[in-house]
């Protein structure tokens, strides 16, 4: 076993992150730049009859106000991924959506361009919209993008079994319009040479946005360089290319110099996608004992008038349990709202309803929820119809349930109190798919001996400077201290968006290989070296381990990669190069609540997980991920939800005020167990994708420990109090 990979080492960026040296896009200091604020559309549908920017542009320091009448043609295929809209803003008169950019306001200062900005007058020709999922579900149709990629699944006869079911559940569920809320704002600044373009921005793919802003202004890749070395989170929301970075690309072309726009709190919510409003129509058949016969499965979520994309998969339905008759169908209901987006972890919408089903046929069949769940256990890979490479979910099971208790949870709902409070008792399983997309990584060995990695994926917040550096500082056999890590510009190899959980499948693989190679390079400059002690060693007979390059079985021949390089007198470079493939990860997750009847208050006092995410890479990051991805679960099921008036389709409660997240006072330490064995069939050193799994399970979890506390089952979050008075 390698000394550095699996351990909890701190975060190489740790320091640079709490004394400011971390450079955020926004924090990028560019001669010259102005500064951008876009005007946004007051109506959800209809047309920009007029746009008087008179008292905008005699306001002091105010450069340019560009509207659809100037604003440069901009070419893309529409839709499309990355880019998230199906149309670009400013290029006509139509509006499709409220809070959509209808102007840009350009000004010497960000308080000036804010200012202006209140003062352009826009008149419309407004037109009704229809802001609301129940309002039009009979509209709900199967869009075409999913029937040509087979996203309506069936295997077997569902409906033929679930009529021959000896037990049925029958319910639907939901979940509202969310917001990311990462507290970096997104932001973009906009720097022109000639005809080529820098972008500090922030995004979780600056391959992925280069590309599209190459295409938008018909420029080679080459001419767009992205750079974003950090990211103050993003969870999707910064994983497609959204309209505000090409329109501050045209403001600074047009303006002639930099510019730079950082959206408000309130424009995020109409700017950058959102987890779409979901309703959830599950049934179960189920023999007596307690075994899958049959699970029908229709989602319906909202789209747009122009696109047909959802975002929010029904993957475990297909996957998770062994059932011989499933049938998936996600449709789509046409609304005047913006597009919505990936957001971490999207397959938690539908997940959310079926553990809660599962949960449910454990109470009407009186078996315990893991055991119904180890009934159903799928050892089946659905992706090659043969068994997992690694799959340990039965020991998550194992584990975690022993680490909480359950084996003394009273089975029947509202028989365990603590004072004035019901306890309540609930678990879920957890899974999720993750990505893989083929990436280099760049590695380069300095004549001081050190190793500087280069790779254009992204950290995120998650600690991916940190793992990437131990996987090179052990390819290498040399002191982590020695290893720098850079990320974030276009400039490097191309590397992994960081979403769908697919950095460390994609990257690890590369940057593993990079260093694999640079080792075996300076040991080859070792052994052929007659100044080397090492000289005439062969090549796999020497040893690294902590900077120091020796003989297997003679220790008196030492070399050093400082040494070896010195001597060299110049770098050595390698690419690291390996493909991988997309897949699943598993886990349980086990809480307890507490209730107050009178005042109906919701706490979740404790949480237990176990994870097998392959091996784990580093401990201290893996456990980071879990606290996350629980938090987030917890404000999946007890606060979050974006309201939008049903009569002009605005956002309501566009900042953290009204939009509530879980605070450290809302979330319990949490119990982070990992089964940590190494997948064979992951060739990133047996890990496999991890980030969005944590947290799929909790919003069930916390449903199915209200009803074991209170016996009521709660369908729909967010779980606030009028809903347990």
């Amino acid at each position: 076993m390698s000394a550095l990979v699996g351990q909890g080492v701190a975060r190489v960026d740790g320091r640079a992150k709490v004394t400011g040296a971390a450079r955020y896009a926004a924090d990028h200091e560019v001669a010259g730049a102005l500064h951008g604020f876009l005007v946004m559309s007051t109506i959800a549908r209809g047309e920009v009859v007029e746009i008087d920017a008179r008292a905008a542009l005699a306001h002091p320091g105010v450069v340019a106000v560009y509207t659809h009448a100037d604003m440069a043609r901009l070419g893309l295929r529409l839709p499309g991924f990355p880019y998230n809209r199906p149309f670009i803003p400013m290029q006509d008169t139509r509006v499709h959506h409220n809070g959509q950019p209808v102007a840009y306001v350009v000004a010497q200062t960000l308080e000036q361009a804010q200012e202006a900005a209140g003062l352009v007058k826009v008149s419309y020709r407004a037109e009704e919209p229809v802001a609301r999922l129940a309002d039009a579900l009979d509209e709900a149709f199967l869009p075409k993008k999913f029937r040509e990629k087979d996203n309506e699944f069936a295997r077997g006869d569902a409906a033929a079994a679930l009529e021959q079911a000896e037990v049925r559940i029958d319910q639907t569920y939901g979940s509202p319009m969310q917001h990311h809320n990462p507290i970096e704002p997104h932001t973009t600044t906009a720097v022109w040479a000639g005809d080529e373009l820098t972008l500090y921005e922030s995004t979780q793919g600056v391959m992925f946005t280069r590309n599209v802003v190459a295409t938008a202004f018909g420029r080679a890749p080459e001419q767009v360089r992205v750079i974003s070395p950090y990211l103050g989170g993003g969870f999707g929301a910064k994983g497609p290319t959204y309209p505000h970075t090409l329109l501050t690309a045209a403001a600074a072309r047009l303006a002639g110099r930099p510019v730079k726009l950082v959206l408000s709190r309130a424009q995020m919510y109409t700017s950058n996608g959102h987890r779409a409003e979901y309703r959830h129509h599950l049934r179960l058949g189920a023999t007596r004992q307690g075994v899958l016969t049959a699970i029908a499965d229709t989602s319906t979520a909202q789209v747009t008038r122009l696109d047909e994309a959802v975002y929010n998969g029904s993957d475990s339905t297909v996957h998770l349990y062994a059932c011989p008759n499933v049938h998936v169908r996600q449709l789509g209901v046409r609304l005047d709202l913006p597009t919505s987006s990936y957001m971490r972890s999207p397959e938690t919408t539908a997940h959310f309803g079926l553990e809660t089903a599962m949960d449910e046929l454990s109470h009407e069949l009186g078996i315990d929820p893991v055991e119904l769940r180890i009934r159903n256990h799928n050892p089946i890979d659905p992706r090659t119809d043969g068994p997992y490479t690694s799959k340990h979910l039965l020991e998550c099971y194992r584990v975690a349930a022993e680490a909480f208790g359950w084996a003394r949870r009273s089975p029947r709902p509202g028989t365990t109190r603590d004072g004035d409070e019901y306890v309540g008792w609930g678990m879920a399983t957890e899974t999720h798919t993750y990505g893989w997309i083929r990436s280099e990584a760049g590695l380069t060995i300095g004549p001081d001996g050190r190793a500087t990695l280069r790779a254009a994926t992204q950290e995120i917040g998650t600690g991916t400077y940190t793992v990437l550096s131990q996987v090179v500082a052990d390819g290498l056999g040399m002191p982590l201290g020695h290893v720098t890590t850079l990320l974030g510009d276009t400039t490097y190899p191309t590397a992994s968006l960081s979403a769908g959980s697919s950095t460390m499948p994609s990257v690890v693989g590369p940057v593993s290989e990079a260093a694999r190679s640079a080792r075996k390079a300076v040991i080859a400059l070792a052994v052929a070296d007659p100044r080397s002690p090492l000289h005439g060693v062969p090549a796999e007979e020497v040893v690294a381990e902590a900077g120091r390059l020796f003989a297997r079985g003679d220790g008196g021949r030492v070399d050093s990669y400082r040494d070896v390089m010195a001597r060299h007198g110049r770098s050595v470079e390698v690419i690291g190069r390996q493909d991988n493939a997309p897949g699943y990860s598993f886990g349980a997750v086990f809480v307890e609540v507490r209730i107050q009847p009178r005042l109906g208050r919701v706490r979740v006092t404790r949480v237990v997980t176990a994870h097998d995410p392959g091996r784990v890479l580093n401990r201290r990051t893996a456990r980071g991920q879990v606290i996350g991805g629980v938090t987030w679960g917890i404000g999946f099921a007890l606060m979050e939800h974006t309201m939008v008036d049903p009569n002009t389709a605005r956002v309501v409660n566009p900042n953290l005020s009204t939009y509530l997240v879980p605070v450290c006072a809302d979330t319990p330490s949490v119990e982070a167990l990992f089964v940590d064995r190494p997948d064979p069939g992951s060739p990133a050193l047996g890990a496999r994708g991890f980030g969005e799994t944590p947290g799929t399970g909790v919003p069930a979890a916390i449903g199915n420990a209200i009803h074991h506390a209170i016996g009521r089952r709660l369908r729909d979050v967010p779980f606030t109090r009028d809903k347990l008075l």
